[in-house]
Formats: structure tokens, sequence, C-alpha cells
């Protein structure tokens, strides 16, 4: 060998402090995944406390998500050009700055205004925790931080309902409302000091120019599909909502087109579309657009449900969603640590029946009893359900990822969000046709007598996405995610000359 060249493959160790590092961005993921929902049981108090009016209370609760389903494929591809690390913790700041100014808040419009600015922060955070655990763990390794990433986002998922209603029936230090969005300072100035430390420096090996004009067509393309849905049912679907998403799809289609000439150019597209070649990243995508249109329309009608037509405090309906939570972090840790590794793809199609399977016994259940449910029917079938959404959620993350390069970690990461995001947008607007629709006109006693109906009516399109994505898991290779036996020493001793992100 030539004394000038250096030498190939030399031994390298893992690094260190990939641990603390795991902490700080799943400390970021809790915040973003609480904040989604946190506003919702706090929205009387801000209608008050800011003089906001009905459609800025929508704005308030949408304009988050909206932004940060409109900016993830860009966040992620931004980490993958200049570097994940200082992305997220540009992301990580931002969140911080905005959720003061939300705190701070006088008048609806500023609100408004920090909601929108603290999704597109949320955007160039989020994208980054799947792409620094992407590229910092090794293989070994990966199943099970990918399912305490999912156990983390279930988690502040169900956790946000219930933090709003502690926060807001307690009125901490009489601030009433604001400290739904104060509480994320401390924790975000902890994370930059935190992240700065001990999260590596990574970035795609190629970098080049960001793709602006695909930035445009995908945002303008998105906005179109995304800003009806949010707006149509409140508005009474106008004219323009149809034009508008009618719009998205030359938009979008044009996206694509562009991307296409930008990759056969040799440029660097917003979207790595040679990716969908891969079954696991074609088939999970479809997966995670099933479980967004599950939840967008689930956790809408169930809040709903359980307060209007039930009756229950916030904070009654807030602690209701703990079985669940518990049973999709459980499902993550069993399904990542030892059945997939064991028995591949089925694992996750035994997630999808059970959990079509809860929602057809709370069907039969609110539609039998009605009004006069007990709790614990009321609760039971949530298990089932957390339970069968834990053995997909924590193990497909992986297997989405498992055959994407380095280079394209942050833009398929950023896909994979966006395509939960819009999931959840568009169940949230069908919840107009399965669930509102059954609710009907009137006042507060005649929806609440119909509320168990207009809620089993929501149960059955639940059931039916949920076995939708049963199918959609044959896409997936029959052993994705298996390991072969005997490989756990090999692996081990592959885990030690695992390269060390550049600081």
């Amino acid at each position: 060998m030539s004394p000038n060249k250096p030498p190939q493959n030399i031994p390298k160790a893992v690094d260190p402090r990939r641990w603390a590092a795991l902490a700080v961005v799943l400390v970021a993921s809790f915040m973003d995944a609480v904040d989604v929902t946190v506003v919702n049981m706090a929205l009387p108090r801000i209608e008050s406390g800011v003089g906001a009016s009905a459609s800025q209370l929508q704005w308030i609760t949408g304009g988050y998500a909206l932004a940060f389903a409109l900016g993830l494929i860009t966040g992620g591809r931004l980490g993958d050009l200049f570097g994940r690390r200082r992305i997220f913790l540009l992301g990580v700041a931002g969140f911080t700055l905005t959720s003061l100014v939300c705190g701070v808040s006088g008048s609806p419009e500023l609100l408004l205004g920090g909601r929108v600015a603290q999704g597109a922060m949320a955007a160039l955070m989020v994208p980054q925790v799947l792409s620094i655990i992407h590229v910092t763990f090794s293989e070994r390794e990966r199943g099970k931080v990918f399912g305490v990433y999912g156990a983390v986002m279930a988690l502040g998922t169900v956790m946000g309902p219930l933090i709003g209603a502690l926060i807001v029936e307690g009125d901490v230090l009489g601030w009433g409302w604001r400290p739904i969005f104060l509480v994320n300072i401390p924790l975000g100035i902890a994370g930059l000091v935190a992240g700065a430390l001990v999260i590596g420096e990574s970035r795609a090996e190629r970098a080049a120019r960001l793709d602006v004009v695909g930035v445009v067509l995908a945002a303008a393309g998105l906005l179109a599909l995304v800003l009806p849905l949010t707006q149509g049912r409140e508005l009474g679907w106008p004219a323009w909502t149809y034009a508008s998403m009618g719009a998205s799809v030359p938009l979008l289609a044009s996206f694509v087109a562009w991307e296409r000439r930008l990759t056969r150019r040799g440029g660097s597209p917003l979207v790595v579309l040679s990716l969908f070649s891969r079954r696991s990243f074609a088939g999970g995508q479809g997966v995670q657009l099933m479980f967004g249109l599950a939840s967008g329309v689930f956790f809408l009608s169930w809040t709903l449900y359980l307060q209007l037509g039930l009756g229950w405090s916030p904070l009654r309906a807030g602690l209701s969603g703990l079985p669940l939570s518990a049973a999709m972090m459980a499902g993550a840790g069993l399904s990542t640590q030892v059945l997939v590794p064991r028995f591949g793809r089925v694992v996750l199609q035994a997630g999808a029946v059970l959990a079509t399977a809860s929602m057809l016994l709370f069907l039969y259940w609110a539609s039998h009893y009605g009004a006069d449910i007990a709790q614990w029917r009321a609760i039971v079938p949530l298990v089932p359900m957390g339970l069968g959404m834990g053995l997909i959620i924590a193990p497909l993350t992986d297997l989405i990822l498992s055959e994407v390069p380095h280079e394209h970690a942050g833009s398929a990461s950023g896909l994979t969000n966006t395509t939960v995001q819009l999931g959840q947008a568009v169940g949230v607007a069908l919840s107009s046709v399965v669930f509102f629709d059954r609710l009907g006109a009137g006042g507060p006693a005649d929806q609440a007598r119909r509320m168990p109906h207009a809620f089993a009516g929501s149960l059955w399109y639940v059931a039916g996405v949920f076995a939708t994505a049963f199918v959609l898991l044959f896409a997936l290779p029959r052993a994705a995610g298996r390991k072969p036996a005997g490989t756990g020493t090999r692996q081990r001793s592959e885990e030690r000359r695992e390269p060390v992100p550049t600081a």
C-alpha cells in the first residue's frame, strides 16, 4: 500500500455520547408531540383570555399542524445539506422562542402568528431526530432505539390533552392557559446546551444547494390540499375549497416531474424519488398514511364523545387515555426487542388485526349502551388498540429507514413525518362526513344525545382504515426486520467498528 494513501477499514469506536444525544432528541420529540394536542383542552380559556373568535381558535390549533406539515420535507433536507445537529439546534432555539411568544401573547393575532411560527420551527427540529438516530446508532442498536422513540411519541400524543387539562384546571401561578407554552422554555434551553455538547454533527456526503423550486412546488401543492381540509367544514365547503384541492393535483404532479428532471441532471432533489423503489420504504409510507387517517378521526371524535356525550371533565377524559399510552409503549418495546427480530412482518400485521378488533369491540359497546356505557367499557378497548398500534409504529420507522442511504436520511425522515401529518389532516377533514354529519345540528342537549351514534359511525371508518393497513403491510418483505440466528456476536463486533459522526 502506498504510504501516501490512507488505510482503509480502520476500526473506529461508536460515539460514547450517543445515549446522551438520544435523550436530548427524544425530549425534543416529546415537546413536539405534546404541543400538537395540548392546546385542545385550553381553547375555552384562550377564547375568553385573549378574545379569540371561533375561526381564530381553529387556526390556533390548525396553524401549527399546517406549518409543521408544509415544512417537514424541507427541514429534513436542510439537515442533510447543512448539518443535522446545526439545523436541530436552530429548530430547538426557534421552538423555544416561539413558545415564549405564544405564552405572553395578549391578542389572538399574536398567538396565531406564534403558533404558525412554532410549527415551522418544529419542522426544522423533528426530521433531524430520526436522521440523527439513523446515522449515530449501529444496526443492532437501532431497533431498540426506534422502539423507545415510538413509545415516547405515543406518550407525548396521548399525554398532550392530559397535560393541558392539568395545567388549565390547576391554574399554575394564576397564569391560566399560558404555562402550556411557557413550560417549553426551560426544556428548550436545557436541550440547546445539552445538544451542543453531546450530539455529533453529520450531513450528506455530497452536499449541494437546496432545491428551491422543489420547496415552492411542494409547499404550494401541500398547502392547496391541506388548507381546504382544515377550513372546509368550518366554512361550509365553499367552491374555492374544491378548486384548491383540485389544483393540488397538477401542483404535486409538477413537483414530481421537477424532482425527476433534477435527478437526471445530477442535482440534489428535495425528495429522492428512487427511495420509493424500495418495498419497505414505499409500503411503510402507505401504512403511515393509514395510521394518520385513523388517528385524525379517532382522537377528535373520542375526545368529544367522552366530554360532550358522556359528560366527563377534561381531566377525567385525559386520564382515560393513560391505558392507551401504556399499551402503546408496551407494544413498541415488545415488537422491536422480541417479536419482529424473530417473526418479521407478521408481527406488524398482527398489530393491525388487534387494532381493528379493538375498534369493532368499542363500536359494539358504544352502539349497545349509548350514553349509559360503563367507564370500564369506554377504556378497555383502548388497551388492545394501543398494543396493536405499538406493535406497528415502533418497528415501522426502523423498517422504513432501514434501506435508506445515510446521505438521504433527512429527506426520508421528513417525508415519513409529512405522510403522518397529511394523514391526520385528511382524517380530521373526513370526520365532517363520518362523525359531524351523524351528529347533526341542534343545541348541546340534542348533540349530546346523538353523540354515541355519531361516535359509533366514526369507529366503522377507523376499523376500516386499520384493516387497510393490514393489507398494505403485505408490501413489506416477509422477513422485514427479522434477524438471522447467530448474528448477535457478529453484530456486536461490527458495532465496535461503527464510525463516529464528526463533531
